[in-house]
């Protein structure tokens, strides 16, 4: 099984028994201790990732949607772009509220199906998702219910674990009452989720796909896995696209 964060390294050394989640459940458990991550390298890559992506979206002065926003962990990055304003969507009510205890005039949403019925159209410029579109098990119903809170000239930024790396057995993990904990996720291919945007009147700005490579190799060496990195270095871990309304 591949590993992709140190602390799915860690524990699956010590924790050879895994226990599935669903998404609600599952975050909903780690949200006391998702942000006390030091060392963990899908959040390092994604982070790099995303301030690349978004370094090229004009967010001055526009409305920005984050689905799946967690905690928060993109909104510094966000806010320094000086948005009119910020909205975060996520399905863990536990994840929220830690966000909200951040940031307690933050506007937030807690989604409870794909369609964001409650929301009208065309009522953002841009949708960010970081880690996120995974966990969504009717990839192509939420898609284009994002599509409809877009105004026309709307962006979309998404990044992921890289499908190859959830089709080979990488999960994301975190440890509850000393109990190894996955997410349930659901492998989409990057061109599936491309296929339904430009069905839908999106066209492509930018691709980025990472892969383990010589500079990832100190945070398995801190996990003591060194024998994962070898095994797994080359492959693709993390991708994320760029994509604008004509």
């Amino acid at each position: 099984m591949l590993a992709t964060i140190k602390n799915y390294i860690k524990s699956k050394v010590n924790h050879p028994t895994v226990t599935e989640k669903s998404v609600v459940e599952a975050y909903d458990l780690w949200a006391s201790d998702y942000d006390m991550q030091p060392g963990n390298l899908m959040l390092h890559l994604d982070e790099k990732l995303f301030a690349g992506l978004i370094e090229e979206v004009k967010i001055d002065g526009k409305h920005v949607a984050d689905i799946g926003c967690g905690t928060g962990r993109q909104w510094p990055a966000i806010f320094s772009k000086q948005p009119a304003s910020l909205t975060g969507f996520d399905v863990s009510g536990g994840m929220l509220q830690k966000l909200k205890e951040k940031y307690p005039a933050g506007h937030i949403s807690q989604i409870t199906d794909n369609l964001f019925s409650n929301i009208p159209d065309a009522s953002f410029d841009v949708i960010v998702s970081t880690l996120t579109v995974a966990h969504i098990e009717n990839i192509e119903e939420a898609l284009i219910a994002w599509t409809r809170l877009l105004k026309p000239g709307g962006e979309i930024i998404i990044t992921d674990f890289h499908p190859h790396t959830l089709a080979f057995g990488g999960k994301r993990t975190f440890t509850h009452d000393n109990t190894l904990m996955a997410v349930r996720n659901y492998v989409h291919p990057i061109y599936t989720i491309k296929d339904i945007l430009t069905s839908n009147g999106f066209y492509l700005v930018a691709q980025q796909e990472i892969k383990i490579d010589d500079s990832m190799r100190s945070f398995y060496e801190a996990a003591n896995a060194l024998h994962v990195y070898e095994k797994y270095h080359g492959f693709q871990v993390i991708y994320g696209i760029h994509l604008k309304r004509d």
